[in-house]
């Protein structure tokens, strides 16, 4: 079995974010990490992994520039078995339809029994790739999957829903999602930090995947940034001194704002 899982470069959700001069999101001069989302999609791959009948392969996918890497690292350090790389300067800017493109082109080339993916990416958040690959593929998809069982060519997922939990199958080949609810993803051992230096990362190009530079980038995108302007700074507090009226100014304020 050949697991592929679809992972994201994107700003470290706890430091100061920004845009780029062409109004992108700024994936150079940020310090960056592994989606945190995608660690539950790197986590079920290798479960799967561990309780396959057979032997099962952890190949993990990214695209994006030479610090995306960064995230190829930490998913060999958990204990993938190798990485690959799509790094293009024309993939800039690219939209979730070309992300879409590119992603599907590459697991065209390697090849896949089962393309796993996070529930959505912790920059863009807009949680519809997975589909999209599903679609480009030709294959099935199982999605937001908070459970996930796999017997033979055959996986089933359990979807919690806000009103009702769905038990959907399908059979390999097919496209994965899973929640954050899904596990809890493991940290790399010293063990899998050592051995992961000595593990396969190939890099390709658009060109090696058959994909025109015109299909991508910012000028190919659906979405346009209108407009971009930075959150307006904190204003300081009202401070309410008790002088036995302290209820009564708190409710004046709360009734102020319509809050009661």
């Amino acid at each position: 079995m050949k697991i592929v899982v679809c992972v994201k470069f994107a700003p470290d959700s706890t430091a100061p974010r920004k845009f780029s001069s062409d109004d992108t999101v700024d994936r150079v001069s940020v310090d960056g990490i592994l989606s945190e989302l995608d660690e539950n999609a790197v986590e079920e791959a290798l479960k799967i992994r561990e309780s396959a009948a057979s032997d099962a392969e952890v190949v993990v996918l990214t695209m994006g520039p030479e610090q995306a890497r960064t995230a190829i690292t930490k998913t060999l350090q958990m204990g993938a078995d190798a990485g690959v790389h799509v790094v293009d300067d024309a993939i800039h800017g690219s939209d979730s339809i070309a992300s879409s493109r590119v992603l599907a082109a590459a697991l065209e080339r390697t090849g896949f029994d089962l393309a796993v993916c996070g529930m959505a990416s912790t920059d863009g958040g807009m949680s519809v790739v997975p589909a999209m690959l599903a679609e480009r593929l030709g294959v099935p998809q199982l999605t937001m999957a908070s459970e996930v069982k796999v017997d033979g060519t055959a996986v089933t997922i359990r979807r919690d829903g806000e009103v009702a939990t769905e038990t959907v199958e399908a059979t390999m080949p097919l496209v994965l999602s899973v929640t954050d609810a899904a596990n809890e993803p493991r940290y790399p051992s010293f063990k899998g930090i050592m051995a992961a230096k000595k593990k396969p990362v190939e890099e390709l190009t658009l060109g090696d995947l058959g994909v025109d530079a015109g299909e991508v980038g910012s000028a190919a995108a659906w979405t346009t940034v209108e407009s971009i302007e930075e959150r307006p700074a904190r204003t300081a507090g009202t401070i309410v001194t008790d002088d036995g009226t302290g209820a009564d100014q708190l409710v004046a304020f709360l009734a102020e704002r319509k809050f009661v």
